[in-house]
């Protein structure tokens, strides 16, 4: 339940712990029974944080459904991941047969 900020007449200003759907109606003054109004004396308490902490929640929010675009497009040499060949260190026979020379040399290739 939010803290709501009430003005009593006879008593001065008290906070109180109210339901939202009852954000309107006056509250009891908890010293002498009175009903009192709500007011606003403080203004809300937004939560600020500094710029850098900002940006990576906003990219985090970001890239859990949309990822990052290239600026050159798909398929792009230097971004899109198209055209860059990682070499395996796999090296294939004629025969059809494959060898890891640079992997494991006791392990019989399939």
């Amino acid at each position: 339940m939010p803290l709501y900020e009430y003005w009593c007449d006879a008593c001065g200003p008290f906070t109180e712990m109210t339901p939202m759907a009852k954000f309107a109606d006056p509250c009891e003054c908890p010293d002498c029974a009175a009903s009192a109004p709500r007011v606003l004396m403080t203004a809300p308490k937004i939560a600020g944080m500094d710029i850098g902490r900002r940006q990576a929640f906003e990219t985090n929010e970001r890239s859990a459904d949309a990822p990052r675009k290239s600026a050159h497009g798909p398929g792009c040499g230097c971004c899109g991941g198209a055209g860059k060949k990682i070499s395996s260190g796999t090296l294939h026979r004629p025969d059809g047969s494959k060898s890891f020379p640079t992997k494991r040399p006791w392990m019989i290739s399939h």
